[in-house]
């Protein structure tokens, strides 16, 4: 178990983040069921999916939940979720119990979407950081430590350091590559850089995760320790070694430089969109909804063309784990359900009993299939399903993503896989590259990526990679 400060010390610092009358109150169980809950909780777990009692169905208020139980401290931030054509944003505040955790709701600000991406959910690099992360720490807004919880038993020496220092800097556990400046240097000029963990050899990188209520600096972190490595111990299919992968001009240099300053603009945007900083009129909320879809589209392309730099690298390969391409499939399709209720879109998930092992990088795996059904959402029409099953057939395991769009044409399927095609669409923010990247992927796995398509048919975009064969 994670050992943090007091908690009556820290109950005292988070009731300050939230100031405000409570709206609303809320109870889970230690299995991160919502028990309780009153309106409008109550109401908006139900329109997500959920039923009360049931699993928190609002996806970034079960990652709190599950962190605060985990580490036995009490968080807060902003939660934003989508219900019917209105974005949500609420400030909420969770406090562990002896069984379970206890949520208050201080703000409820609603305001309608200014696009069908939705103005909630974190950039697709901390939705599947969040999922391959070996280490988790929370800091508070001096980016001192609070609590730290790892599985790994090769971070186990720096665990135990960490929690033995609870109250210092993180950077002095985890000290950035190439830095001299007297630490800690500002969050945003730390989040994503490369840091030295003291007796590995792997290459690691952190994400910080700030928690922020709107018109306010950052009331504390999450930190997530990263490797692009496998972990010692496992054995790769071909035993030739891993050749160190270079990170080019885009990767190294510029996206750590603009991805923070574009996110500050998007963090302030949904800010006065929102009208959380105070009353505006229509014309200028929406303008700042422009502002704030803007900023997201250049993230995305910055993301698209850091990762473009990776896999044309000639020394690029894949760190293979022995993984449920099911359950991979249910996860991905659980981080996007939200978008595809935007649309009204259902997506029809593998169910919890079937199993597809395989040998592929689950990161890459996830990033694919996130990429796969996220595009079958934008281009569905509103009212349709996604069917996302696995299968295994011969030495592959298989995951198909179905849609009921328009289809493709012969010609068209040979053309979807190059790199900035974009089949004449335009308007919906692509920049081509989703497809070209993931077909890469998927063949630096071994594997492939391919279509089968009718126009007025829809498409299956069929993702194959290696089955392990010992399962």
């Amino acid at each position: 178990m994670a050992r943090g400060i007091d908690p009556d010390e820290w109950r005292d610092c988070a009731m300050t983040l939230g100031d405000g009358t409570i709206l609303a109150r809320a109870a889970c169980d230690a299995h991160d069921r919502l028990l309780s809950a009153d309106e409008p909780l109550f109401g908006l777990q139900r329109r997500c999916g959920g039923e009360v009692p049931g699993i928190v169905a609002i996806p970034e208020l079960l990652d709190l939940v599950r962190g605060a139980r985990q580490t036995r401290c009490p968080v807060a931030q902003v939660i934003r979720a989508q219900d019917d054509s209105d974005a949500i944003s609420f400030w909420v505040e969770v406090e562990p119990e002896e069984e379970g955790c206890s949520i208050r709701v201080r703000s409820w600000q609603t305001a309608a979407l200014v696009s069908e991406e939705g103005a909630s959910g974190e950039s697709r690099r901390r939705v599947t950081d969040r999922h391959v992360t070996e280490l988790c720490a929370w800091l508070d807004a001096g980016q001192r430590l609070i609590a730290v919880a790892s599985d790994s038993p090769e971070l186990a020496q720096l665990v135990t350091a960490m929690e033995g220092g609870i109250g210092h800097c993180w950077t002095d556990f985890l000290q950035p590559e190439n830095v001299t400046h007297q630490q800690p240097l500002h969050w945003r000029l730390l989040d994503g850089a490369p840091v030295i963990v003291p007796g590995s050899s792997r290459s690691w990188r952190v994400t910080l995760v700030p928690q922020i209520k709107p018109g306010f600096e950052p009331s504390g972190f999450e930190l997530l320790l990263l490797s692009d490595e496998a972990a010692s111990g496992w054995v790769p299919a071909v035993p030739d070694p891993i050749p160190v992968q270079r990170r080019g001009l885009v990767g190294q240099d510029l996206a750590p430089v603009l991805r923070q300053p574009i996110a500050r603009i998007v963090a302030n945007a949904e800010t006065i969109r929102t009208r959380l900083a105070g009353p505006l009129p229509d014309a200028y909320a929406e303008y700042a909804g422009e502002i704030a879809s803007a900023g997201k589209l250049l993230l995305d392309l910055l993301e698209d063309m850091a990762d473009l730099e990776v896999v044309e690298d000639d020394s690029f390969s894949t760190n293979p784990d022995f993984i449920d391409l099911a359950e991979v499939a249910r996860q991905a399709a659980g981080i996007l359900g939200v978008r595809a209720r935007e649309k009204g879109i259902v997506i029809v998930s593998p169910p919890s009993d079937d199993h597809a092992p395989a040998l592929a990088e689950f990161r890459r795996v996830l990033q694919v299939l996130l990429n796969l059904i996220g595009n079958a959402i934008r281009y569905s029409p509103n009212g349709s399903r996604v069917d996302v099953h696995v299968e295994v057939a011969g030495v592959h395991a298989r995951a198909i993503v179905a849609d009921q769009g328009p289809g493709l044409n012969v010609s068209d399927q040979a053309r979807v896989f190059e790199k900035f095609e974009r089949l004449g669409r335009s308007g919906d923010g692509g920049a081509g590259l989703g497809l070209y990247i993931s077909r890469r992927l998927a063949r630096a796995m071994d594997g492939d990526l391919l279509i089968e398509s009718v126009p007025g048919e829809g498409a299956r975009f069929i993702l194959e990679v290696p089955r392990d064969t010992e399962a």
